[in-house]
């Protein structure tokens, strides 16, 4: 692999939205990490592995610890969701519900809304991208903060179709 070659994988990770990415070959290690710092993607360590070396064991990755939901939560409130629509994030980024600080909330809990219309703001990699709703119904439940990091299908909001 060749530095244009790497340099081409940084601008593709960078675009992509992925925080980390990793790539093991026979010869190369790389590990290129994203982040909120405005100098852009960022390569964390790129080292030449001699071939007469003997090959690394696998190293195992930690793993993360799923959060469980509050022990105060009934069957009824999970049967009750069951009947709402959960809009979910499509990207990864940081969620805000205003379009700017001065700026009115694009919806609150018992606001009405339609197909198209704006929910929120998720910004990724300094672009701030509308999420819109592709339902019609009443908005039940906020289920994230304002400012608060969001991964890829995360649920945003539930929505009472009726």
């Amino acid at each position: 692999m060749d530095i244009k070659e790497i340099q081409s994988l940084i601008k593709f990770v960078a675009k992509s939205g992925a925080s980390e990415v990793k790539l093991e070959t026979d010869d190369i290690k790389i590990t290129i990490r994203t982040g909120s710092t405005s100098a852009g993607p960022e390569t964390t360590f790129v080292q030449q592995i001699p071939m007469a070396q003997a090959p690394m064991a696998p190293v195992a990755m930690p793993v993360q610890a799923e959060v469980a939901p509050p022990a105060n939560t009934s069957k009824e409130d999970s049967e009750d969701e069951s009947k709402y629509i959960t809009i979910k994030s499509p990207i990864i980024g940081t969620f805000y519900r205003k379009p700017s600080p001065d700026k009115p909330t694009f919806v609150e809990i018992g606001s009405n809304i339609g197909k198209g219309d704006v929910l929120c703001v998720i910004e990724a990699m300094k672009l701030f991208n509308d999420i819109e709703s592709e339902v019609t119904g009443r908005i039940v439940k906020i289920l994230v903060e304002d400012s608060s990091p969001v991964e890829f299908d995360q649920p945003l909001f539930l929505v009472d179709p009726s």
